[in-house]
């Protein structure tokens, strides 16, 4: 099996990836700690593209939009443990309200320092797994409160984001839109992060692009593609990844539709 998920808790899980790779888009509705075991894994924001190798553990905040590409690496499968941290636990934490924060709305991918205790807790989690066993409701929560408290304790920004509980807010839907076209979500989705509901979302959009938002993001996705080819060496079936699109087929088909060639023909001809 390419691609296996296994559980030891509803809020706990390992993944195990043997394929060439394996694309999601982010936006998720908790928070999720993740601790890479092996393998690599590429993230891509709207601003900046992060990169982790095995013993990484990084932090992908809830409604934080974003593609994540993960990748085996150096014979080994890519293999990680991600936990996800709710509201109902954090509140527990920080107290029902939650912080004052800073930074709303801009905090994106949080990576952190490779920290022994950190490294412990993720690591102790490991044997469930290799037993088939669930772990106990109470020992999941207990480990779940014993990574924020070490999270806490060991890097002073992290409650900026775990202590925002804040839902997304009405934004200005054409600046977010400029910059998070790329992502392949759902337009509820958008929605929900710029503060509209699906309604409000859609004509809003027809109000500033005199378009549908389907003919406007596949229109922006084909053009960054174009872009790509032209101006780097990356072949058709890597630029794909990153602009939105759901596979290679689908977007070599639109691309020939609009621009008259298929994205190895630009390329031969752009020499």
């Amino acid at each position: 099996m390419e691609y296996e998920v296994e559980y030891i808790h509803s809020k706990i899980k390992l993944s195990s990836y043997t394929g060439r790779l394996f694309r999601t888009e982010a936006a998720f509705e908790e928070h999720l700690l993740v601790w890479l075991i092996s393998g690599e894994t590429k993230i891509l924001e709207a601003e900046r593209t992060l990169r982790f190798g095995s013993g990484s553990t990084f932090l992908i905040p809830r409604n934080q939009l974003a593609t994540i590409i993960n990748y085996p690496s150096g014979g080994q499968p890519h293999q990680a443990v991600t936990m996800h941290l709710s509201l109902e636990v954090l509140r527990e934490i920080y107290g029902i309200s939650g912080l004052k924060t800073t930074d709303k709305g801009k905090l994106g991918v949080y990576a952190f320092d490779r920290h022994p205790l950190l490294d412990g807790c993720l690591a102790s989690l490991v044997p469930y797994f290799e037993l088939k066993e669930k772990i106990p409701s109470e020992v999941a929560a207990l480990k779940i409160k014993e990574a924020i408290t070490i999270l806490r304790n060991t890097d002073a920004g992290i409650d900026q984001v775990l202590g925002n509980f804040s839902d997304p807010y009405k934004i200005d839907l054409e600046a977010f839109m400029e910059r998070n076209f790329m992502f392949n979500m759902p337009l509820e989705r958008f929605g929900f992060l710029t503060g509209r509901s699906l309604t409000t979302f859609k004509r809003d959009f027809q109000k500033i692009y005199q378009t549908s938002p389907q003919r406007w993001l596949t229109q922006k996705r084909l053009e960054l593609a174009r872009e790509q080819l032209l101006k780097t060496d990356r072949k058709p079936v890597d630029v794909y990844l990153e602009t939105g699109f759901e596979n290679l087929s689908h977007f070599s088909h639109a691309f020939k539709k609009q621009f008259g060639m298929s994205p190895s023909q630009l390329q031969i001809q752009n020499g």
